[in-house]
């Protein structure tokens, strides 16, 4: 029974191992933090950027095999009211000069539902002003409706194999965004002088696609919508 059931547990690791974890790690010339080597910080015009490529720890636990989540952390030491709005965000190759841009949370439910009714409960983000004044949005959700398309049934995977004796199992993906994609978002709004915030970024994954990529925000003046400079991130892209 033992020697079934961890030639089980083989097959789900190799199953998991079919699609990519995508990591960024900060290229040698990024500005690298001394205590976390997956972290660097940029700044110009006053604005402080962090950002981490391997700082998801949330639900799902795959979730850097289906997306590129980034952490962020802005400070406004200047004096202008900041901008935080997706499209100021995105990742762009290093070779192919694509552009992803980063993806509003809820529309990552629309792209992988079908049962969106578009019901609302709201979600306040977890990570909030410290410092200064922050205005900002709510997020919203629709009710969870069960979980996605699986892999089910007899065969060599299924129940009846020699790998789960009589016992079936059953793999369900996850729907996103989940309630901790969610919370942990970066919130778009405005971000006063002296005000501080952070959350995740989602992109499109990068994986094969991409051997390094930069992260840009763009900067612009929340009251007059004029760009005021630009901040950049080189990240090389690791798989495993």
């Amino acid at each position: 029974m033992r020697g079934a059931l961890g030639l089980g547990a083989l097959g789900l690791m190799l199953m998991a191992g079919c699609a990519a974890e995508t990591k960024l790690r900060p290229t040698p010339e990024a500005g690298i933090l001394q205590d976390n080597k997956s972290s660097a910080i940029t700044e110009q015009e006053g604005v402080r950027l962090t950002a981490d490529g391997a700082a998801w720890h949330g639900s799902p636990s795959d979730l850097e095999r289906r997306v590129t989540p980034v952490y962020v952390r802005l400070e406004n030491q200047g004096q202008r009211p900041l901008r935080l709005q997706y499209k100021d965000f995105a990742l762009v190759g290093q070779e192919s000069r694509f552009r992803y841009s980063a993806l509003p949370p809820l529309s990552l439910r629309r792209a992988t539902s079908s049962r969106d009714t578009g019901e609302q409960a709201t979600i306040l983000p977890a990570s909030g002003p410290r410092g200064g004044v922050w205005v900002g949005g709510r997020y919203g959700y629709g009710p969870w409706r069960g979980w996605g398309p699986g892999w089910y049934g007899p065969g060599p995977w299924g129940w009846g194999s020699p790998f789960y004796g009589p016992y079936p199992y059953t793999y369900y993906e996850q729907p996103l965004p989940t309630e901790d994609m969610l919370n942990n978002a970066l919130p778009e709004g405005t971000l006063e002088p002296g005000g501080t915030q952070e959350g995740f970024l989602y992109f499109q994954g990068v994986a094969h696609r991409e051997s390094a990529v930069t992260l840009q925000v763009k900067l612009v003046d929340a009251e007059t919508g004029e760009p005021f400079g630009s901040l950049g991130i080189p990240f090389q892209v690791s798989t495993k």
